[in-house]
């Protein structure tokens, strides 16, 4: 199967995801929020490093869970650009390619 290439939203929404289990995770260890998650420490660190931007609902539902944090909660935070999150625009205003 061919991926295709990462919108700009996409890549930015999983920099956002990244950021926010990040500060969730405090002061936890990556390692125990993995485990009590059933995911791999791999797999964590791929989100919250970006790298995965996209990456499957059921390791998000899991990893929200072990950090106490409600789907609807992490959507509301991740879809919505932060105003310091800027697209690159073209100057017609369609989406720039990276």
């Amino acid at each position: 199967m061919v991926r295709l290439p990462l919108t700009p939203e996409e890549a930015l929404r999983g920099e956002r995801l990244g950021a926010l289990l990040r500060r969730a995770r405090g002061g936890r260890s990556m390692l125990d929020v993995a485990l009590d998650a059933g995911v791999s420490p791999e797999t964590l660190r791929k989100i919250e490093s970006g790298r995965v931007a996209t990456p499957s609902f059921p390791a998000v539902a899991a990893i929200a869970t072990a950090l106490g944090l409600s789907l609807d909660d992490i959507w509301s935070e991740i879809a919505t650009p932060h105003e310091d999150a800027q697209v690159p625009r073209s100057s017609d205003g369609l989406l720039a390619s990276r």
